[in-house]
């Protein structure tokens, strides 16, 4: 379908290294088209469908979306109210999402709406929709603290009719499928803070050791290069965990609880790192000049985006309890 047939250990590579781009936007735009929009439409989806739409998307010619998350229903995704009732040979769309990246401009969007009556688990599906279908209205671009260069759209749906044969996969399985394209996306959002976070710490080495206060530079203190170097540590222990997790689920395995522990970590771990810096860099680093400033915004998002800090410790505890005691 035009992609390179590698496995997904590549997605992370190309992942870490677009950490590189000075933002969080973007990464995470290329993100929603890689890693968060078409996995399940890749492993599940009629080849129709992929012709249809997996294959523009690939070649970057469609913009796609992921439309998930609700005003009352984020993390909380078996809570969606968004309906797609069956009509013959079409579903009706009726309901509306809320913090939709890229939907401002996307071509087409991977659906997840309620098609039938029935436990919040196995009532779900995934639907490829066309974004100019008549009754899509993009209310608004949504103003952000972070992440500004990155469109995030509310979007509402009315009596919007697409064919039946847009289905990914069985219909009532688009539950588990999102659970399956959520651990791509959380490991991809690991994988994007890596770099960022690094050329943080590195350019606040950079930045204090030729500040002076009181006749010597800011490294020169104890307080600052201890903390500097405990926050190098804990960055290559979160790569560490990122890529034991990578490899285990290019094996086939459920990675489940490990992508959400790199995904707790690393939200949390963005949000100390920035603030840590920002904090050595002084009043400078409180403007708009300097990239600590911006990524103390963008990175801000890990913990919320994808499954928020407390969603992923709920994960966490449940894979516990399934432990075999010893």
């Amino acid at each position: 379908y035009g992609g390179m047939g590698l496995d997904f250990s590549y997605n992370i590579a190309v992942a870490e290294e677009l950490g590189s781009i000075r933002c969080g936007g973007i990464p995470m735009a290329i993100g929603v088209q890689a890693g968060m929009a078409t996995p399940a439409l890749t492993r599940f989806g009629s080849d129709e469908l992929k012709k249809q739409f997996l294959i523009p998307t690939i070649a970057g010619d469609f913009v796609a979306c992921l439309g998930i998350s609700e005003a009352g229903a984020g993390s909380d995704v078996a809570n969606i109210k968004t309906t797609a009732v069956r009509k013959g040979d079409e579903y009706v769309i009726n309901g509306g999402k809320m913090w939709t990246t890229s939907g401002c401009q996307a071509d087409w969007m991977c659906l997840l709406a309620n098609t039938r009556e029935g436990p919040p688990h196995r009532n779900k599906s995934l639907i490829c929709l066309p974004m100019n279908l008549p009754g899509i209205h993009i209310a608004k671009k949504i103003d952000k603290l972070g992440m500004r260069s990155s469109d995030t759209a509310q979007i509402f749906f009315e009596d919007v009719r697409v064919p039946s044969k847009n289905l990914i996969g069985e219909e009532g399985m688009g539950f588990t499928y999102q659970m399956f394209q959520f651990q791509e996306e959380r490991l991809w959002g690991v994988a994007t803070v890596l770099t960022p976070l690094e050329t943080i710490i590195q350019e606040t080495i950079d930045y204090t050791r030729q500040r002076k206060v009181f006749d010597r530079s800011v490294l020169h203190n104890q307080v600052v290069h201890f903390r500097l170097a405990e926050l190098a540590t804990e960055l290559e222990l979160l790569r560490s965990l990122l890529y034991r997790t990578v490899a285990l689920y290019v094996e086939g395995n459920d990675v489940t609880k490990f992508a959400s522990m790199a995904k707790l970590k690393a939200g949390r771990l963005a949000r100390e790192v920035t603030d840590s810096c920002l904090q050595f860099w002084g009043g400078m680093g409180f403007t708009s000049e300097v990239l600590v400033s911006r990524l103390y915004r963008d990175l801000r998002l890990m913990s919320i985006g994808g499954g928020t800090d407390e969603t992923m410790l709920s994960i966490i505890c449940k894979s516990m309890e399934t432990l075999p005691s010893k």
